[in-house]
């Protein structure tokens, strides 16, 4: 008998893990009461997955700064999520909101860089680069009269941590993911906490209409919109840019550039499913997704192959109105040509 192939490396082990997974979990519902039972049971198994929260805390907002953006007050608000944790976040503010109006609201996610400041665009000598990935998409939302938030998420922005911890060489999101694990936490589990604290603080503003609140983000931004989307329900509306994929098909391969770290690691994910599963507990409220054809982070058969995984569902249960793409020729970057639309119809 012919000896088995031995891996040596965790990458070929790895591989062979891939190859031979059924994940127990993964969305075939065909009617919406398989769709019900699928879901019942995928959330349950995604938030055990995902671990312990931490206890919930007064947010104590306080606002430091008022900024004059000619078409939108700029605030930068503080408040707490965690006995430990303080989130910095921008608030966008549309100009002419009357007295008791109150607007539609986004939270916008940026992705890996250098945090909120990127997507609201407050840094005037990066105004180039932003615009050349069209990554400013908090502010074109308060310019289309959106009541905007972006956050800081943990290790970005004001919340980096000191390189001097961190290190030369080490990826800062897999040091920070080690650090909180030690205490029993999942790095991507904190971040989705903030980010629903984030909404708790966002449905607080007397200019916002909390049954009324959307989310959308590029890259990372695109990990946390389709995990907030599909764990908090007051998000009514959704645009996942440059994320929708597989892990099994692209980003844990070397075909994805081996596209994860410690911010967006989900744990056991593909023993229940996969990033398509996870997007689909988002039906069956309405959901763009943005593909960009040259993306050499997600590449696009993949994209498309996990979108359409997410289409069969909403096509399944009768919502294929409720889901829309916007495969665009670019790279890496936000689109917003279908996105921006999408919001003014359904938000």
């Amino acid at each position: 008998m012919a000896p088995r192939e031995r891996n040596l490396d965790p990458f070929s082990a790895a591989m062979a893990m891939v190859a031979e997974r059924q994940p127990r979990l993964k969305c075939t519902a065909t009617t919406r009461e398989e769709w019900r039972a699928w879901r019942t049971a995928f959330d349950s198994a995604l938030r055990h997955n995902l671990g312990k929260l931490p206890a919930p805390v007064p947010l104590n907002p306080e606002v430091t700064e008022r900024v004059d953006c000619g078409d939108h007050w700029r605030e930068r608000v503080l408040f707490d999520t965690t006995p430990w944790d303080s989130v910095p976040a921008y608030v966008l503010i549309p100009k002419g909101i009357a007295d008791g109006e109150q607007r539609p609201a986004v939270l916008a996610a940026h992705g890996h860089g250098r945090g909120k400041s990127d997507i609201v665009a407050s840094v005037p000598e990066d105004e180039e680069s932003v615009r050349a990935l069209n990554y400013d998409y908090a502010r074109g939302m308060a310019q289309r009269g959106y009541v905007v938030i972006a956050p800081d998420w943990r290790g970005f922005g004001e919340r980096s941590s000191p390189a001097d911890w961190v290190r030369s060489g080490r990826d800062g999101c897999n040091v920070n993911y080690m650090a909180y694990g030690y205490f029993g936490y999942h790095l991507l589990t904190l971040q989705v906490w903030d980010g629903m604290r984030t909404l708790d603080y966002l449905a607080s503003r007397p200019e916002v209409d909390e049954e009324r609140m959307g989310c959308l983000g590029l890259s990372f931004g695109g990990t946390m919109t389709t995990y907030l989307a599909a764990l908090d329900a007051r998000i009514k509306v959704a645009c996942i840019s440059g994320y929708v994929s597989t892990v099994a098909g692209d980003a844990i391969t070397t075909r994805g550039n081996g596209n994860f770290c410690g911010a967006q690691y989900s744990p056991g994910l593909l023993d229940i499913g996969d990033i398509p599963d996870v997007a689909c507990l988002i039906a069956p409220r309405p959901l763009v997704c943005e593909m960009g054809t040259q993306d050499n982070c997600f590449v696009i058969d993949d994209a498309l192959a996990g979108y359409a995984e997410i289409e069969r569902l909403y096509t399944a249960i009768g919502e294929e109105g409720r889901l829309a793409k916007d495969v665009f020729e670019g790279g890496h970057q936000f689109s917003g040509a279908v996105s921006y639309d999408w919001f003014e119809r359904w938000l």
